[in-house]
C-alpha cells in the first residue's frame, strides 16, 4: 500500500510540474492618449460634412397584388389543395406599397448609385437630398441584380459627387462611417471599423466581394455610403445579418471598385454583359490541397458541353490558378473576374492538371445568352408562364441544390392561363407526359407533342411532386 501511495504521489507531482511559457510583451510599454486640450474636441465632422452632401434619401412606390380573401393562407396551403384535389382561384387586387432607402451621388449632373433591391419593380422613385427638402423624380438608367446595384438619374445640376477611394487598399481595422436613411429618420451617420474583407459565400448576391463592417446599418441604409475617415467612398451599404431585423454589428457593403465598374457600364450601356466559360467551380479543401502543387485556385467540378471551357479542353479536376496575369486564389476570384470581362474577350487561362502547368486560350461566351426565356407551346407562349433552363447561374440565383435538373418556373402572372393550370413560381418541371425534361429543347418538344390533348405535367414543388394537367 505504501508503494502504491508513493507512486501515485510521484505521478501527481509529475503532472502538476508541467509548465507553459506565455508570450508576454515587455512591461515597460508607453500608453499614448490623444493630445489633451480643454479647447479641442476630437471630431470627424470636416471629413463627413462633404460626404453627407452626396448621400440622398430614396422613396419608392410599387404596385403589388394581394389576395382579397382573408382565408388565402388556408386555400393556398399545399395540404389543403392535395386533400381536395383542386385549386381555388382567389380574387386579386392591386395595392400600392412604399419603401425607403438611400443612394449616393456619383456625378454632378444627377447620376446616383443605389441597391437594386431599393428601386426594383418601382412605379415611382422620389429622391431627396439630405440637406434639402426639395424632391426629384428619378428614372432608372440600369440595374444589375447579380451585384444588387442600380443607377438612377435625377434632373439636377451642380450636385456634390462623392470621391471614390480605392477599396483594394482597405485594411481590417480602418475606421469607416455609414451614411444613409435608417428607418426613414433622415440623414444619419454611424461609425465603426472594417471588420473583414473579400467576404463571399454570404448568399446575398451572385457576385460577392463584400466589405464587412460593424458600423450600424439598419433598414433604410441600403444603397447609402460607407466612407473612410477622409469622407471618400469605400463601399455601398447593402445588407446586414440579423435575427431581429436590426443591427447586430455585422453589415456588408459592396466595394467601391466593383461599384465604379458596374456604374460605368450601366451608364454607358444601360445593361451588364458578362463573360462566361461554362464551368462549375469550388474551393480546394484541405485533403485536395495535398494532391495539387498549387494550394490556391479554383477547382473545376464540371464542364458544360459545347461552351468555351469545353472547347478549350478543360476537364473536371483542373485547378485554375491564373487568368492572364491575375492570380486566382479561390472560386470567387475566378467567378468575379470572368464576370467582369466582356463577352468575346480572349483570355489566357493557366491551370494545373496532373502536377503539370498548362495554358488554354479561351474566347468568352455571353452569360446573358443563358438567361430566362418564355415557355413556348407549338410556337405560342403559354400565357403567363416564364421559365429558365437550370444551369450554374440559375442554381446560384434561385438557391437551387447542385443536383437540381429540369426547367425552373420563374414567374406566373396573376389571372393567366398558367395560373389556372396550377403552375407556381419556383416549380421545377421534370416531366411532360412520358418525357423527362432536362433542357429547354426537351421542354419545347414535349409541349409541341402535347398539342390538342390533355397532358400530365410533373413538377417538383419544394421536394413534393405535383401533377398538373395542360390542355
Amino acid at each position: 500500500m505504501k508503494k502504491i501511495m508513493i507512486l501515485s504521489l510521484a505521478t501527481s507531482c509529475a503532472i502538476f510540474a508541467a509548465s507553459i511559457n506565455f508570450n508576454e510583451p515587455a512591461e515597460d510599454f508607453t500608453r499614448v492618449n490623444p493630445e489633451f486640450n480643454k479647447n479641442v474636441v476630437l471630431s470627424y465632422n470636416s471629413s463627413i460634412a462633404d460626404a453627407k452632401k452626396s448621400v440622398v434619401n430614396i422613396s419608392t412606390t410599387k404596385t403589388v397584388s394581394s389576395n382579397v380573401a382573408d382565408m388565402n393562407d388556408m386555400f393556398s396551403d399545399p395540404f389543403f389543395k392535395d386533400f381536395f384535389g383542386f385549386q381555388f382561384n382567389i380574387p386579386q387586387e392591386k395595392q400600392k406599397s412604399s419603401s425607403l432607402g438611400s443612394g449616393v451621388v456619383i456625378s454632378s449632373d444627377g447620376y446616383i448609385v443605389t441597391n437594386n433591391h431599393v428601386v426594383e419593380d418601382s412605379d415611382e422613385i422620389v429622391v431627396t437630398l439630405l440637406d434639402s427638402d426639395k424632391e426629384y423624380k428619378a428614372k432608372i438608367i440600369g440595374t444589375d441584380p447579380k451585384t444588387d446595384l442600380a443607377i438612377i438619374k435625377i434632373d439636377a445640376k451642380e450636385l456634390k459627387a462623392i470621391p471614390f477611394a480605392d477599396s483594394a487598399k482597405l485594411m481590417e481595422g480602418d475606421i469607416v462611417f455609414a451614411i444613409g436613411n435608417p428607418f426613414g429618420v433622415g440623414g444619419s451617420i454611424t461609425q465603426g471599423i472594417v471588420s473583414g474583407l473579400n467576404k463571399d459565400n454570404i448568399g446575398l448576391n451572385q457576385y460577392e466581394n463584400f466589405i464587412q463592417t460593424d458600423a450600424s446599418i439598419n433598414p433604410g441604409n441600403s444603397g447609402g455610403a460607407l466612407v473612410d475617415s477622409r469622407g471618400y467612398l469605400v463601399g455601398i451599404n447593402s445588407a446586414i445579418l440579423s435575427r431581429s431585423g436590426g443591427n447586430n454589428g455585422i453589415g456588408f457593403a459592396i466595394p467601391s471598385n466593383m461599384t465604379k465598374d458596374i456604374a460605368k457600364k450601366l451608364i454607358e450601356d444601360g445593361k451588364i454583359e458578362r463573360g462566361y466559360i461554362g464551368v462549375m467551380i469550388a474551393n480546394l479543401n484541405e485533403e485536395q490541397k495535398e494532391i495539387y502543387k498549387n494550394k490556391e485556385g479554383a477547382l473545376i467540378s464540371s464542364v458544360e458541353s459545347g461552351l468555351p471551357a469545353d472547347a478549350a479542353g478543360l476537364k473536371r479536376g483542373d485547378l485554375v490558378i491564373k487568368i492572364d496575369d491575375k492570380e486566382i486564389k479561390n472560386a470567387n476570384d475566378l467567378k468575379n473576374l470572368i464576370g467582369s470581362l466582356a463577352p468575346n474577350k480572349e483570355i489566357t487561362l493557366t491551370y494545373e492538371r496532373s502536377g503539370k502547368i498548362e495554358t488554354a486560350k479561351i474566347k468568352l461566351a455571353n452569360a446573358n445568352a443563358k438567361s430566362s426565356a418564355p415557355a413556348t407551346k407549338n410556337g405560342t407562349a403559354i400565357e403567363g408562364l416564364s421559365v429558365t433552363a437550370i444551369d450554374d447561374n440559375a442554381r446560384y440565383k434561385y438557391r437551387l441544390p447542385a443536383d437540381a435538373a429540369g426547367i425552373l418556373v420563374t414567374d406566373v402572372k396573376v389571372g393567366s392561363n398558367a395560373e389556372k393550370i396550377g403552375f407556381e413560381k419556383g416549380d421545377i418541371i421534370i416531366q411532360i407526359a412520358e418525357e423527362n425534361i432536362k433542357n429547354m429543347d426537351d421542354f419545347n418538344k414535349a409541349l409541341a407533342s402535347a398539342k390538342g390533348k390533355k397532358t400530365l405535367v410533373w413538377v417538383n414543388r419544394g421536394g413534393l411532386f405535383q401533377g398538373l394537367v395542360i390542355k
